[in-house]
């Protein structure tokens, strides 16, 4: 295989497409995972709890709580309804356009996750009562001192620590690594760059 000069064989290949159909079919599956388990656990949570009735799960650490949330995750915004509807159905859209960039493993878990959550509780407001774009979502998960959240909200929770992790390691959405700039000792520029997130090294450059 032929590369350009000054680009590694393990560049190319990661820029190559059967990496960038790998990293949209990471994070379909995963968004999917995501989507259904908060789905299935909604329909059993409406067909087993009674509504604001308490049910002991993991003792005093979880317990099951059915309720209908006009707002956010966590409750949060709960008279900004129909805006965030809008603002849900803008960042669906924002990570399915940014789905064929990624190389990432690890970018494509977070974004699924993101993308599962944010469908899971969309679905909700456009299909639940009392209208559409303002649904109540359900909620029935509950720890001490904390407000009542569902699947969705928890997989939108791991995403954006899986953001903050990946943003501070400095991996990119191609799986690579922030440039490092040195000077050798004869006063020449170098350019490192780090290893893949996947383990794969990449070359400097002069």
């Amino acid at each position: 295989m032929q590369t350009t000069p000054g680009t590694s064989l393990s560049d190319a290949e990661t820029d190559g497409p059967p990496s960038r159909k790998r990293g949209i079919t990471q994070c379909a599956a995963v968004a999917l995972v995501a989507f259904l388990l908060d789905q299935g656990t909604k329909w059993w949570a409406e067909r087993a709890l009674v509504s604001g009735r308490p049910r002991a799960f993991v003792g005093d650490l979880l317990q099951f709580r059915l309720t209908y949330n006009p707002g956010a995750a966590f409750s949060v915004g709960t008279g900004y309804t129909i805006l965030l509807t809008c603002i849900a159905l803008a960042v669906i859209v924002i990570v399915v356009s940014m789905a064929g960039r990624i190389r990432s493993a690890w970018w494509a878990v977070a974004l699924g996750l993101l993308l599962g959550g944010a469908l899971g509780n969309v679905t909700d407001r456009l299909f639940r009562p009392p209208a559409p774009f303002r649904g109540h979502v359900v909620d029935f998960l509950e720890l001490p001192n904390w407000p009542v959240f569902n699947v969705a909200d928890s997989a939108i929770s791991v995403a954006a620590v899986l953001f903050i992790g990946l943003s501070l390691r400095g991996v990119r959405l191609d799986g690579s690594r922030e440039t490092r700039r040195t000077r050798s000792v004869d006063g020449q520029l170098t350019v490192e760059r780090s290893a893949t997130d996947d383990g794969e090294p990449t070359d400097g450059a002069r």
